[in-house]
């Protein structure tokens, strides 16, 4: 009796690439490639597109006439709005970093301080934004583990800052963490958590990766690094001794 040659399985068949299989295989498989082309580029262009037309939107009012491209022409000249933004942002910073501007935030400040509800609207909107800005900090570049929304079940957490004053006063103990833990798709939402900082168990990913997991509802997940350092040669991978 001769051997006979071992089969794969039909459900277990590799996809059909171009210039195998029939006709509509290739089609298809050309379909779906000029698609995982295509689709990224036009998604990212459209978006990018709808953030200056929101921009040039807002700011386009505020150009004088004279300054406005779009005057002298025949034809709307996108990224104007934009431009202006980015010019404007810059020399208020320029204006506010001398003593001069310093005393006119700070008169403006006072004003909004003596406004019902705008006073605590404007000073919750400043610290997150002094928070989440200033270059020195740390906010949200730490990413974590806990589990939630139970015992055994874990989710990614955003470490946003250490636990204090009185809130921390309110706390059992030191060591507490204030922890954002994103929804997917949709990271803009989540949960804020007060954790101890040891049920917190670290990720080495970044903060990108740790959003591009959540939006891809787990699709998209860190590369692992530990194929890269086997791939190197032995007396690289291995550090050297005096």
């Amino acid at each position: 009796m001769g051997s006979k040659q071992p089969t794969t399985p039909p459900l277990l068949s590799p996809e059909p690439t171009p210039g195998r299989g029939s006709f509509g295989a290739r089609v298809r498989a050309y379909f779906f490639t000029g698609l995982l082309v295509a689709g990224p580029l036009a998604i990212t262009a459209y978006i990018t597109w709808w953030l200056i037309a929101l921009i040039d939107g807002w700011m386009r009012p505020l150009i004088p006439t004279a300054y406005n491209p779009e005057t002298y022409l025949r034809f709307s000249v996108p990224g104007v709005g934009l431009l202006a933004a980015f010019v404007g942002l810059t020399l208020l910073g320029f204006l506010t970093a001398n003593l001069v501007g310093r005393s006119f935030v700070a008169f403006g400040e006072r004003l909004l301080d003596r406004t019902p509800f705008v006073r605590s609207l404007y000073k919750g909107v400043k610290q997150i934004f002094e928070t989440v800005f200033k270059q020195d900090g740390t906010s949200f570049r730490r990413v974590g583990l806990i589990e939630w929304p139970g015992p055994g079940l874990w989710s990614i957490c955003l470490v946003s800052e250490h636990t204090r004053g009185r809130l921390a006063a309110a706390m059992p103990g030191d060591g507490y963490l204030n922890v954002f833990v994103p929804c997917t798709p949709n990271p803009t939402t989540g949960y804020f958590v007060v954790m101890h900082e040891s049920l917190i168990k670290d990720l080495d990913v970044s903060t990108d990766e740790a959003f591009k997991m959540i939006m891809s509802m787990g699709i998209i997940q860190p590369e692992d690094r530990l194929p890269q350092l086997a791939a190197l040669p032995p007396q690289a991978a291995e550090p050297s001794l005096p």
